[in-house]
């Protein structure tokens, strides 16, 4: 299944995007002081990348990426932005990008406990049953123009995070409550829908990745059966459990190499008891190993040549 959205490019808001996110990208690379805010900066086609992405919303501001979802395919270039409503192991690789033209997006993570508190801020509507849908694509909606810009900036001023990130993320969360992803969000944050039940669980993966995965213990926290649990989070995530757990573990372990931290310190804080088996995984699901692959990586996503 192709999945491709081409809008026309919004161009004033888009511009304005494009500065603020090339020099915070060059600044802090991919993760950057303020929680939850992610900038993308590449000046070349890269090869796929691999991540477990939180639910998530996106805004690709200059060149065109694909990413695969499960057997899906999304594409989205200049002026689309994309919402997950559910963590998703994701493989995506830049395809248009140049020294001219580098690849640029900004990414800001979406907190379930704010979109359902702002959902009881909304007049009229309720959360019911309705068709699984774990992402969704559109054209930029400018509204989000002035709040993420504001946040880009605030990067300029450190003293002034701690205090303003929070409100300028919950004003984000709020405008896209106002446009057409709003039902997406309700998806996200209804405790009882087979989302929020199966977010429950990736969460739990989440925060204790390092620790064995114990299926049945996770389908008493969603209230499924085993069975159902297995074939509700497959269908949501994409991916088993054990994958999932995996995958998580694999892409902690890839953010914190990034950070500069030892290979053998860092396998076993994840859950490893064998260097050699994650050394394995780790070239399995990134195509390189790991110390090889982080180089390539902080290279691409600071904008520079990779070494040959």
């Amino acid at each position: 299944m192709d999945i491709s959205v081409t809008p026309s490019e919004t161009d004033l808001p888009i511009r304005r995007l494009r500065p603020l996110i090339e020099r915070q990208a060059l600044r802090y690379g991919l993760y950057t002081p303020i929680e939850g805010l992610m900038t993308s900066r590449f000046v070349h086609p890269s090869e796929p990348l691999a991540a477990v992405q939180r639910p998530v919303y996106s805004v690709v501001v200059q060149g065109v990426k694909e990413a695969m979802l499960g057997d899906r395919l999304v594409r989205y270039s200049a002026g689309d932005s994309l919402i997950t409503a559910v963590d998703l192991p994701v493989t995506s690789r830049i395809v248009e990008a140049s020294v001219a033209g580098p690849y640029m997006s900004v990414s800001v993570e979406l907190d379930r406990a704010t979109v359902l508190d702002l959902l009881g801020e909304q007049p009229g509507g309720s959360s019911t049953a309705q068709k699984v849908v774990p992402f969704d694509i559109r054209p930029f909606d400018t509204r989000l123009a002035d709040p993420l810009a504001r946040l880009l900036e605030l990067l300029d001023h450190p003293r002034d995070m701690a205090v303003l990130a929070p409100l300028i993320r919950r004003e984000i969360i709020w405008r896209l409550l106002q446009t057409s992803f709003e039902p997406l969000l309700r998806q996200l944050a209804w405790p009882e829908g087979n989302v929020g039940r199966i977010a429950r669980a990736t969460n739990w993966i989440r925060d204790h990745f390092a620790e064995p995965l114990r299926v049945a213990e996770l389908a008493d926290l969603a209230n499924m059966s085993v069975p159902s649990f297995h074939r509700h989070f497959k269908t949501i995530t994409t991916v088993s459990p054990l994958q999932f757990h995996k995958h998580v573990r694999l892409h902690m372990a890839r953010r914190r190499l990034l950070e500069a931290e030892a290979v053998g310190l860092v396998a076993y804080d994840v859950g490893y008891e064998s260097l050699s088996q994650f050394n394995r995984d780790y070239r399995k699901l990134y195509g390189l190993p790991p110390s090889q692959d982080v180089a390539n990586l902080r290279q691409e996503l600071r904008g520079t040549t990779a070494a040959s």
